[in-house]
């Protein structure tokens, strides 16, 4: 395994941030790291990028522990940050031709290197513009090839989408993958869009700072099985006890006015439901389960 964490702990003082969290990441996979704000995933991140040192458990990247072996660890290992890493003021080639400079790179072969990853990502015609003024897709795609520049077999990246449009979003996506079908690169991200996590190969679901699931997007979905009705009604909890009572059917109920049930063959259900409450639903629906559904069955918690 390329990437492996075993039982991760961190604290903040007396606040637990990571707990016990352990998993593999295999060569040439889109690995993600799936959770709400606060859950954990940046500590994870920091951890990974050696900008942290654990409170306890190890990891190890490439075969290199990243406490004890921080060095090893950076030279393999490509780091695109939440927040912007170019400078501004700087074009593309010059933001490059720093970031090779950091890892001892001159002359020709530092030159080549610049030219490939410039054609590699479609930046070419854009090597003399300024970073300030490309658009936030672009950016992105400037911080991957600084972050490959030195030929890294890991890329780490810390919510790669955030702050980008759903267009920008796919092509991002398009670029990540196309790297590991060409160069079998190891992708590693943290995310909290659910529509990214589900591009992923595995997912590892984190909630304050625990695992709560992993697997294939399709494997955690299919935990859930069947269709997921959510039922909008005045009083949830008392439409609820009667849906179990006459129905024999268990669901939850939020504070928002909805039921939630999740069954097989949800549109015979609805029939039957509709019919044996007339006029206390005041609206259906029906999806496969999703991510968030996933998260909401294996927490308890919605998906924030």
């Amino acid at each position: 395994m390329i990437v492996a964490a075993e039982n991760l702990v961190h604290r903040y003082g007396a606040r637990v941030a990571l707990s016990d969290v352990s998993f593999q990441v295999r060569e040439r996979e889109i690995f993600g790291v799936l959770g709400p704000n606060g859950g954990g995933k940046s500590t994870l991140f920091h951890i990974l990028s050696t900008m942290l040192a654990p409170t306890g458990g190890r990891a190890r990247v490439a075969g290199f522990d990243v406490e004890r072996q921080p060095s090893e660890v950076r030279r393999r290992i490509g780091v695109v940050f939440q927040s912007q890493s170019l400078d501004k003021k700087l074009t593309v080639l010059e933001n490059l031709r720093g970031q090779g400079h950091l890892f001892g790179m001159r002359g020709r072969p530092l030159s080549a290197r610049i030219n490939e990853v410039l054609e590699r990502l479609g930046l070419a015609d854009r090597r003399s513009d300024l970073a300030g003024a490309l658009s936030g897709g672009l950016r992105r795609r400037v911080e991957i090839a600084k972050a490959l520049l030195h030929r890294p077999p890991v890329l780490l990246m810390d919510e790669p989408a955030t702050g980008l449009d759903p267009g920008a979003r796919l092509e991002l996506w398009r670029y990540v993958e196309e790297l590991r079908a060409t160069q079998g690169i190891t992708v590693l991200l943290t995310t909290h869009i659910l529509d990214e996590a589900d591009r992923s190969d595995r997912l590892l679901l984190l909630h304050q700072g625990k695992v709560v699931a992993e697997g294939t997007p399709s494997e955690l979905k299919a935990r859930i099985g069947g269709d997921v009705v959510l039922l909008d009604v005045a009083e949830p909890a008392r439409i609820l006890d009667q849906i179990e009572q006459r129905l024999g059917v268990r669901g939850s109920a939020s504070e928002n006015g909805s039921v939630r049930i999740e069954i097989g063959n949800g549109h015979r259900f609805i029939a039957e439901v509709v019919e044996a409450f007339p006029g206390a639903i005041r609206s259906v629906a029906l999806h496969k389960p999703t991510l968030e559904d996933v998260f909401l069955d294996e927490t308890g918690a919605r998906f924030e």
